[in-house]
């Protein structure tokens, strides 16, 4: 599956709890005009007063059970950080797309199927044009490959997808994401969660690493 990156740090999405405060106050100015409003002649029910209450008094909890856990998430995070800030410089496996320089190798982790007999690596530009396709060993150990497109040559510095697709007897057998290793270079801590950076700004979920080694 090819998956498309840019350069620039993904802007993460912010979750709050401001749509429940908005309908907190909101039905607080609401009871409050109905209050004042009211028949003198024909005030309002005492059980329908004592239920509009009660919802009040939910709407009111629910918005500070949300405050509270937003506070343990953020906590939690920077608990995280901590925990991760040693892994900055080290290498990192993961499915990602790759920053390729045009000058220092990749090194591959693939995984090619099971009764696979030949493995061709495909790698993709940020368009989704295939710019390089080369047959590399059915094995799962680490390969490095070197960055070149279909005619050898060095491909342009840049972010790139790869694939892995898997053959027997010339059949396709599947297709599957390739992890690489990669240099973590920052930790980074948001209301999205702990991620980690590497070349050429591909930002990752720590989640989604595999594997950890020192460079």
């Amino acid at each position: 599956m090819d998956v498309t990156a840019t350069t620039t740090t993904p802007t993460p999405v912010v979750r709050t709890a401001k749509p429940v405060t908005s309908n907190y106050e909101t039905f607080l100015k609401l009871l409050t005009t109905q209050i004042t409003n009211q028949d003198p002649l024909s005030p309002m029910n005492s059980d329908d007063f004592a239920v509009q209450l009660a919802t009040f008094s939910g709407v009111e909890q629910q918005t500070k059970t949300n405050d509270l856990l937003a506070k343990q998430l953020a906590q939690n995070a920077q608990g995280s950080l901590a925990q991760m800030v040693g892994w900055v410089g080290k290498e990192a496996r993961i499915a990602a797309p790759v920053h390729v320089d045009g000058a220092t190798p990749v090194v591959l982790s693939p995984n090619p199927g099971l009764d696979a007999d030949k493995a061709v690596l495909v790698v993709k530009d940020v368009t989704g044009k295939e710019v390089s396709r080369t047959e590399i060993p059915v094995t799962s150990a680490d390969y490095e490959w070197p960055g070149l497109d279909t005619s050898g040559n060095p491909l342009p510095e840049g972010v790139y997808n790869m694939t892995l697709e898997s053959f027997k007897d010339d059949a396709l057998l599947g297709k599957t994401e390739v992890e690489y290793f990669g240099t973590i270079e920052e930790i980074r801590s948001s209301s999205g969660g702990v991620t980690a950076l590497f070349s050429g700004g591909i930002e990752v979920s720590t989640a989604l690493i595999t594997a950890l080694r020192g460079a």
